[in-house]
C-alpha cells in the first residue's frame, strides 16, 4: 500500500498565505523523502482538496491520509473538509482514505508559542 499525506488549510486570496502551506510540506518532505506529500486548499485558492486528491492517486497512492492544517475541530476542520473529501473519493473508489485531526493542543505547539514570543 502506498500512502500520500494530503496537507489542506483553508485557503486564502492572498498567494503568499497560499505558499506558507506548500512551506510546510516541503518541511515535511525532507524530514520524509519518498513519501508522496501534496497541498490543497478547502476554498478561495487552487489547488482544491479534489484536484489535491487526485494528484496523490496519480503519484501512486492507494491511501491519502488527509491532514486539516488549522489549530482547532472547528466546523471547516470537523464538517467541511471530511465532507469535501469524501466527495473528491467518490472519483477513486479503490483508494482508502481517512482524514486525521487538526493541529489542536500539543507541547510542541506550546514550545512554538514560546519560541516565537522570544521567550
Amino acid at each position: 500500500m502506498s500512502v500520500a499525506l494530503l496537507l489542506v488549510d483553508h485557503g486564502s486570496k492572498h498567494d503568499d498565505a497560499n505558499r506558507m502551506l506548500e512551506d510546510v510540506a516541503e518541511l515535511l518532505r525532507q524530514r520524509r523523502p519518498g513519501l508522496v506529500i501534496q497541498t490543497a486548499h478547502m476554498e478561495l485558492a487552487a489547488p482544491d482538496i479534489a484536484q489535491g486528491f487526485a494528484q496523490c492517486v496519480r503519484a501512486g497512492a492507494t491511501e491519502v491520509v488527509v491532514h486539516p492544517y488549522m489549530l482547532a475541530a472547528g466546523r471547516h476542520a470537523a464538517q467541511d473538509i471530511p465532507r469535501l473529501v469524501a466527495e473528491a473519493a467518490r472519483a477513486f473508489p479503490k483508494v482508502a482514505y481517512r482524514v486525521t485531526e487538526p493541529l489542536g493542543v500539543h507541547g510542541k505547539l506550546a514550545e512554538l508559542v514560546l519560541e516565537r514570543a522570544g521567550l
